[in-house]
């Protein structure tokens, strides 16, 4: 059977029903890795370690002490640290490097032991490809090399979780973890054909996820559907007293409305979505916006209003200064994170130095890419004193006035629905030299990481060079469960996220 096309709830009853064993699926899709390198996704496959974890699940299926995910292959994004794989952030600066303690995504979805009696189940196939320390909307910033697009190489996957993106696209993986920090499980799920969704700020443990701007990361499951993702987070979300940030009550079953209707005790089945009212950010459908994209999403629009949903404009006026804010914000965070890596403790030391001095400022110029001294030089900048009042503190300020935007759009609707990007994915190389014009595809999807919100894509189309085209659906606070029961109805009355690459065999 064709397992990169299946389903994980097919996979579960496969496996529940011992019409296959963990470490057959295990196997198919670490022979699909090697058979895919081309698309340059993993960066870290051990075919024993997985194959030893599958044959873990198996005695726990055999044992009937199985869950939902016991026994099915997932990919992690090398941005969480995993005992027995590398753990490099796609950075030279951490090449080599391996972890003594798995991050809490990873071990919630893992195989359970005496430090992890409650895990998912799941098998670790491997790590995957990013941007370095995931800054980047492309994932051409990695020091591994640029992972391309299944659905045409010659063109980027998306970033920074590009290689999570690739892998589930190309069928190298069921499914992958990956972290949002401006869009980037959204995005390169949007231009890979994919489905992503960011929860909301606090609900996913960031322990062991390596940071970048610590107030932004939020990780999500990125997969072939809403049910498959629905599954994954429900698993990867729980309160983690390691993380100040995680919320107490943030486990819960994120696919509970799934197959329900909008309103409780809904009467008429055509019409699931009855009493849903859909916000449409007149912002996000102004200049700048391409024409097939546009289309994409205002014919799923349409959809979603077939089954029910009614449609209201809202404004978000804000949303042009969620750029200057990010990236003031993100780097002055990235600039306080990033000091840790120093060439003292792990990771890469220069060769060659005079003194410490010497040693720290060679071991960095070396280890860190090009957009992560950008970065980093940034903010430093904006931290410095007489520029923090100016710079930060104003940036913080917006902050909240864009997170007030929202509440304010709420009151008018219950969903926000816009374009995942202003665009496709593009060639490789078509941006690399413009940072400037790379920071503008972020344009609909950084609001969400200042405010803190849940947000998704899901694939509603593709342009006129069989491209895919994504659609980002927002919620208020905590609303995972109502988003992925909208994008879920969706997926019942379309077939996009059914779609497969033509290089995909």
């Amino acid at each position: 059977m064709s397992w990169h096309n299946a389903p994980i709830m097919l996979m579960a009853k496969a496996l529940a029903a011992k019409e296959v064993s963990s470490a057959e699926l295990t196997r198919y899709f670490l022979e699909r890795i090697e058979a895919g390198k081309q698309w340059n996704a993993y960066l870290d496959v051990n075919a024993h370690l997985s194959l030893e974890q599958a044959s873990m699940a198996d005695k726990l299926i055999s044992a009937g002490k199985a869950g939902k995910l016991t026994g099915i292959p997932v990919a992690h994004k090398d941005v969480f640290v995993t005992r027995g794989w590398k753990s490099t952030a796609a950075s030279k600066i951490l090449a080599g490097y391996q972890s003594p303690f798995d991050a809490t995504v990873v071990s919630n979805l893992g195989i359970p032991d005496e430090n992890n009696p409650h895990g998912a189940g799941m098998v670790c196939l491997g790590k995957t490809n990013m941007d370095e320390f995931a800054m980047g909307s492309s994932n051409e910033n990695s020091a591994y090399g640029p992972v391309l697009n299944p659905w045409n190489a010659s063109y980027v996957a998306g970033g920074s979780s590009g290689g999570s993106a690739a892998a589930v696209a190309a069928g190298l993986a069921p499914i992958a973890t990956g972290t949002d920090t401006g869009g980037s499980i959204r995005q390169p799920a949007a231009f890979c054909g994919l489905t992503g969704i960011k929860p909301s700020y606090g609900r996913v443990s960031r322990y062991g996820m390596i940071a970048y701007a610590s107030s932004l990361d939020q990780a999500g499951p990125m997969g072939k559907s809403a049910e498959d993702c629905a599954l994954v987070l429900s698993a990867m979300s729980s309160h983690d007293q390691r993380d100040s940030t995680s919320l107490a009550d943030s486990g819960e079953d994120y696919g509970r409305y799934l197959n329900q209707g909008w309103q409780e005790g809904g009467k008429n089945p055509a019409k699931p979505l009855e009493g849903l009212r859909i916000g449409l950010p007149k912002e996000f459908f102004a200049d700048g916006l391409a024409s097939d994209v546009a289309k994409s999403v205002n014919e799923a629009a349409k959809t979603l209003e077939g089954l029910g949903a009614r449609l209201v404009e809202v404004s978000l006026p804000k949303t042009k200064l969620s750029i200057p804010v990010y990236y003031v914000l993100a780097p002055a965070e990235a600039s306080s994170n990033l000091s840790r890596f120093d060439g003292v403790r792990y990771g890469h030391r220069a060769s060659e130095y005079k003194d410490l001095g010497d040693m720290y400022q060679k071991s960095r110029t070396e280890g860190f890419g090009a957009e992560v001294r950008r970065r980093i030089l940034i903010g430093t900048y904006v931290l410095c004193h007489g520029y923090y009042d100016a710079y930060y503190l104003q940036a913080q300020k917006i902050r909240r006035i864009i997170a007030a935007d929202f509440q304010a759009a709420f009151k008018e609707c219950d969903v926000i629905l816009g374009p995942v990007a202003p665009d496709v994915a593009w060639r490789l190389g078509e941006k690399s030299k413009d940072p400037v014009q790379m920071y503008l595809e972020d344009i609909y999807t950084l609001s969400t990481n200042l405010a803190g919100l849940p947000a998704m894509s899901a694939p509603c189309g593709f342009n006129t060079n069989n491209l895919p085209i994504g659609m980002q659906l927002i919620g208020n606070y905590f609303s995972e469960a109502r988003l992925l029961q909208v994008a879920h109805q969706y997926q019942q009355a379309t077939d996009w996220h059914l779609r497969q690459a033509s290089g995909v065999a």
